[in-house]
């Protein structure tokens, strides 16, 4: 067989036929659009999916973590949202696609805008979401904000910094700050708590004398002592789960809502893949999310 674009084996009878004889179901997968969309979403299913791996694994000792963890993140949320635009547009346009300056100029690596266009679309249909109907919640709103800003500039507050640049935000300090404190004042226990702080005091008292600590804080400020880089530690390992768990609540609000989508575009007949297969491992149950620390393939 020479084209796998143009031809096709049958195998019930080991002949190799042109693309045009195919049955109808299995000839469609080769259609442009279907393939577009195709390949789309599964980049964007891995992207997110290294991204939430990555975002558990980050600490004070391991910042290149936070910027590997927030492109990947920042970079499937906007491709995601932009998915769904194309096919609200599709949808209500007999098939037709939107401008690329639609998404390209007025919307760009906005996640923020991209999350108001999700609302107006929810609205139009009246979608009813199975899990969040919005991201109103004011630690989502602080992670799109944080995302958003960081896709659209903050990833280079370092250079900009050092180049005398418009100072722009710290990322890594907001995200500290306003994502990974509260979640551990909100959900972690005070029995976990204690444990922590009662580990991090022995650490102090057994290795404070023969170890030597130097490291910067999520925050900027030194670590030089062994009892409070324990601490820092144990409550970035306390929050970790937590961390992935919101922002996966965020990437299934829009898994949820491309599912909405395509069924209303399957009643248009257009040209689409299963997308709730592709994302199938975010539609879960906070219980499930919980239970996992590698969202990638194997």
């Amino acid at each position: 067989m020479s084209d796998k674009a143009t031809q096709f084996r049958d195998d019930k009878s080991d002949i190799v036929r042109p693309i045009n004889e195919l049955p109808v179901i299995a000839r469609h997968m080769f259609s442009k659009n279907f393939t577009s969309f195709l390949k789309e979403a599964q980049f964007t299913f891995e992207i997110l999916a290294s991204g939430i791996t990555q975002l558990g694994k980050v600490n004070y000792a391991k910042k290149g973590l936070y910027f590997t963890s927030f492109t990947s993140i920042s970079t499937g949320l906007e491709r995601i949202g932009k998915i769904c635009l194309i096919l609200d547009y599709s949808i209500r346009n007999n098939g037709d696609y939107p401008s690329a300056k639609t998404l390209k100029n007025d919307i760009g690596h906005d996640l923020q805008e991209l999350y108001k266009k999700s609302k107006e679309i929810i609205a139009n249909y009246d979608f009813k979401l199975n899990y969040l109907q919005d991201l109103e919640d004011p630690i989502y709103i602080e992670i799109l904000s944080i995302l958003s800003n960081f896709a659209k500039g903050d990833r280079y507050s370092n250079i900009d910094f050092l180049v005398n640049n418009n100072t722009k935000n710290d990322p890594i300090k907001d995200w500290h700050l306003k994502v990974d404190q509260i979640l551990f004042e909100k959900r972690v226990s005070q029995a976990k708590k204690d444990k922590i702080k009662f580990n991090s005091e022995m650490a102090g008292r057994i290795l404070g004398g023969l170890s030597i600590v130097q490291h910067l804080s999520e925050t900027g400020l030194e670590l030089n002592d062994i009892e409070t880089s324990s601490y820092q530690t144990g409550v970035a390992s306390a929050v970790a789960k937590y961390r992935q768990l919101y922002a996966l609540h965020i990437i299934r609000y829009w898994v949820d809502l491309l599912r909405e989508l395509q069924y209303e575009a399957y009643k248009k007949n257009l040209d689409i893949p299963h997308f709730s297969e592709i994302f199938a491992i975010f539609n879960n149950e906070d219980s499930y999310l919980l239970t996992r620390k590698t969202f990638e393939r194997l």
